[in-house]
Formats: structure tokens, sequence, C-alpha cells
């Protein structure tokens, strides 16, 4: 299989998810993904991105989607990889992993 870098959107925010009582922040999760990601697929690049859903940047197409986080009543943070929701709320390690080996990424 063909490796591709992808990248890993989160959407979160400051404020915690309503729902999401006891669990850790976006930004926390945000930086507890990048870690594990880099430990089970070292030397493999990838882009993770931040995105606050109440301050989107100027990229329509994250923006589009923040907007549909808060109107949907998303559980955030929601994890994107190729545009696909792999993680909501408290995103599993074992399904974005397995969702980055579809892409070629491999354990070690």
């Amino acid at each position: 299989m063909e490796f591709t870098e992808v990248e890993i959107i989160l959407y979160g925010a400051e404020q915690l998810c309503p729902s999401c009582v006891n669990l850790p922040s976006s930004k926390e999760t945000y930086e507890w993904l990048e870690a594990a990601i880099s430990r089970k697929f070292p030397k493999q690049p990838f882009k993770i991105s931040y995105v606050d859903i109440y301050q989107p940047p100027n990229d329509p197409v994250k923006a589009e989607f923040a907007k549909r986080v808060i109107e949907e009543d998303m559980f955030y943070p929601v994890v994107l990889i190729k545009e696909k929701v792999v993680g909501e709320g408290n995103p599993r390690l074992k399904t974005i992993f397995a969702e980055l080996e579809k892409y070629g990424y491999k354990a070690t």
C-alpha cells in the first residue's frame, strides 16, 4: 500500500462540550492525540491542525465544518481525517489509528 500523508483536523472550543464533563479539553485532546500518533507512527509525517469552532480560520472548508459542529450539536472535539469524522467527544485512538493505516501508516 502506498503511503499518503494526511491532515488530521481537530475541531473544538475553549469551553468544554456540555455533554463532555469530566473529559479533557479540546486543546488537551489535540496535544494528547499529536503525541500518541507520533509515538505510534514514528518518522511518518502527518499534519495535525486545531480549529476553534467559535473562531475558525479564513479557510472556507474549515469554517463551514466548524459551523456544522455548532449547528448539529456535535460532541467536541471532533476529529476529521480526509473529511471523515473518526472521533467525536471522546475520540478513540484505535479508530484513529485504523483510519491512518488505510493511508499507508505503519505502526512500529
